[in-house]
């Protein structure tokens, strides 16, 4: 298992153990111009929610690996919080804001592994 996979299958089991709605892994290393090997996408209830889901995801990852995001962008709206890992990006989103944007289905040419047994978007 590579370092990569490591980490996604990391950030998405502190996303479940913090109940991240319909946690995701997408395995992006087989498509051409992929910004990363793997997404790790879920989402939360309330900004809250979403602040929570991040805040665990760097402590799991941290204490961990050590390492720590090279960026984390939306963290004061917590709407939409991407955490940069490099190889690996993680996308914490309130359920609307996934809905409207559709990551999913922009790679939609991506492996996905569903991670858990957390609730599904409805």
């Amino acid at each position: 298992m590579t370092e990569s996979e490591v980490l996604a299958k990391l950030a998405a089991q502190a996303l479940d153990e913090k109940k991240g709605i319909d946690v995701q892994i997408l395995d992006l290393r087989g498509l051409q111009s992929a910004p990363a090997a793997f997404f790790v996408v879920a989402s939360g209830t309330v900004p809250a929610h979403v602040s929570a889901l991040c805040d665990h995801v760097h402590e799991v990852v941290k204490k961990a690996t050590g390492l720590n995001p090279s960026k984390v962008e939306g963290y004061m709206n917590a709407e939409w919080i991407l955490m940069d890992y490099f190889d690996v990006v993680v996308h914490i989103f309130q359920t609307e804001r996934r809905a409207f944007y559709k990551l999913e289905e922009l790679w939609g040419d991506a492996e996905r592994t569903p991670v858990g047994e957390g609730k599904t978007q409805e």
